[in-house]
């Protein structure tokens, strides 16, 4: 029989206040009664007269008491252990006030039967909170989805509480690896071994999975989600631990798992004088900041205090988005001055107005076209981007003076088979020679892979497709990728651009390549949904291959040599690489700036074809390799100006 709460739990609250007082009130009066009887072994004391005056005034001294102590101001459905002193404060006072009373009315009330008072109403006053609460909380369990939480420790336990006061989960089970804990009893739920996880979800129909281990490596919960990945059941995660204790999440607020716990790649904390060495105290610009890895330049240059932060950009949404975010930082508040530009790397007069204006000392270019089908498409506009903006920024950061220039690369620079990795060597190119020219600007560049959650990114593609019940779709089924987290990337980029003499490229370590079919595989399958193949015909979400796009790789490189060398950080390495003599790229650049102009895209694929960039175009475009070697038979012959006067690095 169920006890039907809902009319009592829909009472305003300063009814139920009144209706607890009055509970209460009943309770001292009978407690005492109780005592007494209990004391003189006789039914005799509920008769007399004396008693009921005295138990009246006790409950109504003691009731003020009570509200003084705030008893009534506590929310039952969140009472817990700190409770109990409280109300045993409370208890004590009520029996002193009952000695009092006794003795002042003449009633007869001697210590035993006053101790005893005590112990009664201390019995009956929690018991009735607590009833009340786990009649509230038994009310909310039959709406909640039941859930197995991971993680026995701290964490886990705060997570049940949590849990329990919401209106979404149940926590039925605790499952942790150390044997320590098996068969012991966490917030009254049993901790089992990993290896009854498909057990207790059957016997519960555990809707879902939450990980509470926010302090395990990487590494850990890389093995763990795994494991979870086989049962085909939703896992969450709980934030970390940084994000509760800053504010920025609560210890109830569940999540999609990271993809960086997939990958198990641990974090390497920054090196603080790299962090500091071109940007404290100095004027700092950063190009593309409105785009992923700029933006997340432009939060990490932040922490280490610059003067003033120039944010580049010529999308006017994006500026205004992370100038929107940045006026909030606590830098900003400190003195730090932010500038949004609304300015494009092509515009080389109004570049050069800015950094005479502000006396820029350090440039992280990230600003490019950097989706590989939408430059193939769009081949004029992605090259004169990406080769000529990162010109003219260069130029105008020699003459304004600027000490350090960081150019962020990509891993399809190397041996690329597309017009925008093409495009990027090129301008990798750029900063080289003026870095060999003998320029008082430090040149140097960062190249690496793919970064998780960028825009464009595979990972919120996969989401969006699973969400929507599939098909999942990966280019083809041996693809594989480099991938990093946005914030490590950028910590990276600012120690790497530090260290450089002029001239480098430096090479992040992105660990190890990931295959997309696995990772899709994995993302469905810790959705709680199983994968529909020839195997498995009554799957949830089929993996679809849609072939590989305009110029993508199977896999991607990121050093163009066989050698590279370690620097004084484990994750950046350095690579010499051959350059081009400023003298020939430059009459290299005017070539291809004409054919720019004259939207000639046939003399454009034949000038990156021919300059040493190890452009391949990919299969799909083998009719543009048709062309160049048609243009290389012709009268007009690019050999005139590509003279091998190419050098090593």
């Amino acid at each position: 029989m169920q006890i039907p709460l809902q009319p009592l739990l829909v009472l305003p609250r300063c009814v139920k206040r009144r209706v607890l007082v009055m509970t209460d009130a009943a309770l001292m009066v009978a407690s005492l009664h109780v005592a007494a009887a209990l004391h003189r072994e006789s039914l005799a004391p509920f008769a007399e007269l004396g008693l009921w005056r005295t138990s009246i005034v006790v409950a109504l001294a003691s009731l003020v008491l009570f509200h003084w102590l705030g008893l009534y101001r506590m929310v039952i459905r969140y009472m817990s252990h700190t409770t109990v002193p409280i109300v045993g404060a409370a208890v004590l006072l009520s029996a002193l006030v009952a000695e009092l009373v006794g003795q002042w009315m003449g009633t007869g009330l001697v210590m035993p039967i006053v101790v005893t008072y005590a112990l009664l109403l201390l019995l009956g006053i929690g018991s009735v909170r607590f009833l009340l609460r786990e009649l509230y909380l038994h009310s909310q369990r039959r709406k909640r989805r039941p859930v197995v939480i991971y993680g026995a420790g701290a964490a886990g336990s705060e997570l049940v509480s949590a849990l329990r006061h919401g209106r979404e989960y149940e926590p039925v089970a605790f499952v942790d690896d150390w044997r320590g804990l098996n068969g012991a009893l966490v917030e009254g739920l049993r901790v089992h071994q990993p290896v009854a996880l498909a057990a207790l979800i059957e016997e519960y129909k555990a809707a879902m999975v939450l990980l509470a281990i926010p302090s395990a490596p990487r590494c850990r919960r890389r093995e763990i989600l795994q494991r979870l990945s086989a049962l085909s059941v939703p896992v969450k995660t709980i934030p970390g631990s940084a994000d509760v204790i800053a504010g920025r999440a609560s210890i109830s607020e569940v999540r999609d798992v990271a993809l960086e716990d997939l990958l198990g790649r641990e974090p390497v904390p920054p090196f603080p004088d790299l962090m500091d060495a071109d940007i404290r105290g100095k004027t700092v610009m950063v190009t593309g900041a409105g785009g992923s890895i700029g933006s997340e330049l432009c939060r990490q240059i932040l922490a280490q205090r610059p003067v003033r932060l120039l944010l580049l950009d010529k999308c006017e949404f994006a500026l205004y988005a992370i100038e929107q975010e940045l006026s909030r930082h606590p830098a900003v508040a400190a003195g730090v001055e932010l500038k949004p530009l609304l300015v494009s790397v092509q515009s080389g007069d109004a570049l050069a107005t800015l950094f005479d204006t502000f006396e820029v000392n350090t440039v992280y270019h990230a600003a490019a076209y950097k989706h590989v089908p939408m430059v193939e498409y769009n081949l004029v506009e992605g090259v004169r981007n990406n080769v000529f903006g990162t010109l003219a920024l260069a130029q105008a950061a020699i003459q304004g003076g600027v000490s350090t220039f960081v150019m962020v690369s990509t891993d399809k620079a190397v041996r690329p088979t597309n017009a925008m990795g093409a495009s990027k060597r090129l301008a990798e190119l750029i900063c080289q020679a003026f870095a060999h020219a003998g320029s008082q600007t430090r040149f140097c560049m960062v190249r690496f892979g793919n970064v998780l959650g960028s825009s464009g990114s595979v990972v919120p593609r996969f989401r969006q497709q699973i969400e929507r019940g599939g098909p999942v779709e990966v280019t083809h089924p041996d693809i594989t990728r480099y991938f990093m987290t946005i914030p490590e990337a950028a910590q990276l980029v600012i120690q790497a651009g530090a260290m450089g003499s002029g001239g480098e490229v430096f090479v992040l370590d992105m660990g190890e390549p990931v295959r997309i079919h696995d990772l899709a595989v994995n993302m469905i399958r810790l959705s709680g949904l199983s994968v529909r193949d020839e195997r498995h015909p009554e799957g949830d979400i089929e993996i679809v291959y849609t072939g590989l796009r305009p110029g993508e790789k199977l896999f991607e490189e990121l050093l163009i040599g066989d050698a590279a060398a370690r620097t004084c950080h484990d994750r950046i390495m350095t690579s010499s690489e051959r350059y081009w003599e400023w003298s020939l790229l430059e009459a290299f650049l005017r070539r291809l700036e004409r054919a720019l102009a004259a939207s000639d895209h046939a003399t454009v694929r034949q000038l990156l074809l021919a300059a040493p960039l190890d452009y391949r175009p990919s299969d799909g475009l083998a009719d543009l390799i048709w062309e160049a070697r048609q243009a290389r038979q012709s009268s007009v012959r690019l050999d005139t100006v590509l003279s091998p006067m190419v050098k090593g690095g």
